[in-house]
């Protein structure tokens, strides 16, 4: 499919462009992947590292994802290389000790992913998303990520109004015309139009302004986007920081190209081989204060008397049980009250990691514990899986399986996919129907 004309005809003109960015759009896409730092996983056809991430590796060819349980496991995440110079980013930001952190526009997962791992089990990220089919994509691929620092939700970003001055650092990779998937997704091509272009604009204005209160005073905003258009980046960014009163932080970097009269930075598949991206970072003026709390005395979530059922299963020595519902979730044993909080004030998906329902006989653990190296006891019965069998317990089947009786995890080359109940000569599988392979294995 061809580029959109008007699109080419507007990038030729563009000196910052130019005809060497429509000549990149024409090659093959890159494969990037970024590992998970609390996790291993086998080789895979790596060519390069990614130099501006950690964790991260360009691929020589694509593999068929789906058949690799070690992706299932949370090992590692397919994301594009440009997206992934957020790290970089976030290493250049003055954040406190304990940040707490917004990812607005979440789903899929892979800034959040990445966020994750860049935080290091400390403070706490909500990574939300506004369609609620794409925040379940987003709660499974935090859950597989496996971090207790997390939270999803489902709201419009109008929603953070009822959470003024919670965050020090709030990630916007806002909703936009998509011109730098073109290389990658044609489909893409026969979408765009100025009038498209415009109408994202808009709601990128709008995204920030709803959210922007949310923020603490002293507190950053980064904003990007996939596309190449200074409407939706650096007209935008300048809109941002008049109307907001915001200042526009400086980014360093030898990797990735300055913006348009020096604002945020790109990477153009012209320069680097990546897909195209957009970044810059917003300063709210004033000096940070204490956060303040305004709980709800009806809340809904509680925190845990008796722990005893859920340590057959989970440890607990830095995390904290709270109770919602039947449910037993593990949440930072500091942050407790922050997350009770964001419970009350927004429709919240995830919290912490959920370690299972407590029944009778004791715990019915949850497939988020067994993909939390954190929390997982050393102690629970595992069963060693090889490809095939692997790959049969993510679709869901059952087989014939020696092991204890009650519940075991299974595991791929020593990594946590999830539960199986052995009763005898036969097992339940317990791996979530959302998440099985629907392809034949």
């Amino acid at each position: 499919m061809l580029l959109p004309e008007e699109f080419v005809n507007r990038v030729k003109n563009d000196p910052f462009l130019g005809q060497e960015l429509i000549d990149a759009l024409e090659t093959s896409s890159p494969i990037s992947i970024r590992r998970n730092p609390t996790k291993s996983v086998a080789d895979l056809p790596v060519v390069a590292a990614v130099p501006w991430c950690d964790h991260a590796f360009q691929l020589a060819e694509r593999p068929l994802f789906t058949k690799d349980p070690l992706f299932h496991a949370g090992a590692y995440y397919p994301q594009e290389a440009g997206s992934m110079f957020l790290e970089t980013v976030l290493k250049q930001l003055p954040l406190p000790a304990d940040p707490m952190v917004l990812d607005l526009c979440a789903a899929p997962g892979g800034k959040s992913t990445l966020i994750a791992s860049f935080l290091k089990h400390a403070g706490l990220l909500v990574s939300n998303e506004v369609i609620q089919a794409r925040s379940k994509v987003l709660k499974e691929n935090m859950t597989k990520w496996g971090v207790t620092n997390s939270v999803v939700t489902n709201n419009d970003p109008a929603d953070f109004q009822r959470t003024p001055q919670f965050f020090d650092l709030i990630v916007v990779d806002a909703p936009c015309s998509g011109e730098g998937m073109f290389r990658k997704d044609h489909a893409s091509r026969d979408e765009w139009s100025q009038a498209n272009v415009d109408l994202c604009a808009a709601r990128q204005k709008r995204i920030v302004m709803d959210v922007w209160d949310s923020l603490q005073p002293g507190g950053f905003l980064v904003y990007s986007t996939c596309t190449f258009n200074a409407q939706e980046n650096e007209e935008n960014c300048l809109w941002f920081s008049t109307e907001l009163d915001a200042q526009l932080v400086p980014l360093e970097t030898m990797f990735f190209s300055d913006g348009r009269n020096g604002i945020g930075k790109y990477a153009l598949p012209s320069q680097v081989d990546t897909e195209g991206f957009f970044i810059a970072v917003l300063q709210k003026r004033g000096e940070r204060s204490s956060l303040k709390l305004k709980m709800n005395q009806k809340a809904s979530v509680s925190k845990v008397k008796d722990v005893t059922p859920l340590l057959e299963f989970a440890q607990l020595e830095t995390a904290r049980a709270v109770q919602w519902s039947t449910f037993s979730f593990a949440v930072p044993a500091h942050l407790v009250e922050e997350v009770i909080y964001l419970q009350n004030q927004l429709r919240v998906i995830k919290m912490g990691t959920e370690l299972g329902e407590v029944a009778k006989k004791g715990l019915i653990p949850h497939e988020a514990l067994a993909l939390n190296p954190a929390l997982l006891r050393k102690e629970v019965p595992r069963i060693e899986l090889d490809v095939e069998q692997a790959l049969h317990y993510l679709h869901g089947d059952t087989f014939t399986l020696a092991g204890q009786h009650g519940f075991n995890c299974m595991t791929f080359q020593h990594e946590p996919l999830g539960w199986i109940k052995h009763i005898g000569n036969r097992f339940n599988n317990l791996y979530p129907k959302e998440w099985r392979i629907r392809m034949r294995i």
